[in-house]
C-alpha cells in the first residue's frame, strides 16, 4: 500500500546539499511549491557553499550542513531540528551522505527517486518514489517531485537574489564596458575531464574583441588548476583584453558578473546553470556529459554538443544505447570541440540573446 500524499502540506523539507548547478536547477521546483501552497513553510537543507549562492531566496528557510563536519555536523543538525516535524520530505539528492542525514529528520512522508534514477540505494530511505521518467533533464527530474504532489503550474521561475553589494563588486571589476564572461574550468575532481583548451578560449576571446569589441572577464574558483588555466589563457591574449579574477570573487559577485555579461561561456559546471537561472545568454561546452540531461536548460539550442562524437570515438558505442547520464571519462574528449564551433554558437547567441524557452513550462518545451 502506498503512503498517502499530503493534500495541503504545511511544512515541506527540501533535502539537496550540492552542487551549485544542481541547486540552481532545483529553484524552479521550489517556486512551483510556493505558488501551489503560498502559506506552506519550506525548509531547505543545503550545503555551505550552495547556501552562500542562494542566501536570501524569498520564502525559504535554509538549514546549512557543512559536509566537512561529517557525522558530528549531522548530529548538530538533528538537534537543531529535533522539535520540527515535516509533512513531507523531498529527498532530492542521490547520495548516501544525504540519505544518512535524512534518517535523523522527522517527516510524515519521505519522497525520493524511482529505482531507475535512485543512486546509492536511495529508494531504501524513502516511502514514496517518483514515477519513472526516462531520459529526463536534471531540472525536469526535480519538477517530478512537484508533479507527484499534484502541483499544477510548472512554469519556470528563479528570481535569484543578487544584492547591491554584489552588483558593486562586479562593477568594480568591469566598469561600464560590455564584456564576455568565461568560466573556463569545471570542478577539479578526479577524472572529471570537462575542461577545454587555453588555445581554444584564446581564439574565442580574440574573436569577441575584434568582431564585437567585447573584453573578457575570466572567473572561477581558487584551485591551482583553475588559476593556471586562467594564466595560460591570459598569456595568449593581449593584456588589455582580459581581466582575470579567477578565485577572487564571492559567489554573489559571480552572479552579478554573469547577470551583467553580454554572454557567458563555460563547460558543464555551475556557471552555465547560474547563467540559465538569471536569464543570461550562455554557450555551454559539452563533450564528456550529455547536454540533453545536464545542459543549461533554457539555452540548450546554443550548446556546443560533441557528446555523441565523444561516445563514438572513446566508448565505441552508439549514444542511443548508453545508460542515461553516462559520462565519457577520457582526457581528450573536450578536444573534439573546435574554436569555430564555439564562435558560431556565440555569434548566434549575440544575434538572438533571448532564451527560446525562457517562459515555457517543461511540458511545452
Amino acid at each position: 500500500m502506498k503512503h498517502p500524499l499530503p493534500d495541503r502540506p504545511q511544512h515541506i523539507c527540501v533535502l539537496r546539499l550540492s552542487a551549485l548547478g544542481d541547486v540552481c536547477n532545483l529553484v524552479p521546483t521550489v517556486r512551483t511549491l510556493q505558488r501551489q501552497w503560498p502559506k506552506a513553510r519550506i525548509t531547505w537543507i543545503v550545503g555551505k557553499g550552495e547556501h552562500s549562492l542562494l542566501a536570501g531566496l524569498s520564502g525559504v528557510e535554509f538549514v546549512v550542513y557543512d559536509k566537512a563536519t561529517g557525522l558530528a555536523g549531522m548530529r548538530a543538525l538533528w538537534r537543531q531540528l529535533s522539535d520540527t516535524r515535516f509533512d513531507v520530505l523531498l529527498h532530492m539528492q542521490q547520495a548516501l551522505r544525504a540519505s544518512v542525514l535524512s534518517l535523523g529528520l522527522k517527516a510524515d512522508l519521505r519522497i525520493g527517486y524511482d529505482k531507475a534514477r535512485a543512486k546509492d540505494a536511495q529508494h531504501w530511505f524513502t516511502q514514496r518514489q517518483l514515477a519513472p521518467h526516462s531520459r529526463a533533464h536534471v531540472l525536469e527530474s526535480y519538477l517530478d517531485f512537484a508533479r507527484l504532489l499534484g502541483v499544477e503550474d510548472l512554469s519556470l521561475a528563479w528570481d535569484l537574489p543578487v544584492p547591491e553589494a554584489a552588483v558593486e563588486e562586479a562593477r568594480g571589476i568591469t566598469g561600464e564596458s560590455p564584456y564576455l564572461l568565461i568560466s573556463p574550468c569545471a570542478n577539479p575532481r578526479l577524472r572529471n575531464f570537462r575542461n577545454w583548451s587555453a588555445e581554444g578560449y584564446a581564439a574565442v576571446i580574440e574573436h569577441a574583441w575584434r568582431q564585437r569589441g567585447l573584453k573578457t572577464v575570466l572567473t572561477g574558483g581558487g584551485s591551482t588548476q583553475e588559476r593556471e588555466l586562467g594564466e595560460r589563457i591570459q598569456a595568449l591574449c593581449p593584456d588589455e583584453v582580459v581581466t582575470d579574477v579567477i578565485g577572487e570573487t564571492s559567489l554573489k559577485g559571480l552572479l552579478a558578473l554573469i547577470q551583467g555579461a553580454q554572454a557567458v561561456i563555460a563547460p558543464d559546471s555551475g556557471p552555465v546553470h547560474m547563467a540559465n537561472a538569471l536569464g543570461a545568454p550562455v554557450v555551454g561546452l559539452y563533450a564528456t556529459t550529455n547536454p540533453d540531461r545536464a545542459g543549461p536548460y533554457c539555452w540548450r539550442a546554443f550548446v556546443v554538443n560533441r557528446y555523441p562524437d565523444a561516445v563514438r570515438s572513446y566508448l565505441h558505442k552508439d549514444p542511443e544505447t548508453l545508460p542515461w547520464g553516462q559520462r565519457v571519462r577520457h582526457p581528450d574528449a573536450m578536444s573534439l570541440i573546435r574554436a569555430e564551433d564555439v564562435i558560431d554558437r556565440l555569434e548566434a547567441l549575440l544575434t538572438h540573446p533571448e532564451s527560446p524557452i525562457e517562459t515555457e513550462s517543461p511540458d511545452e518545451a
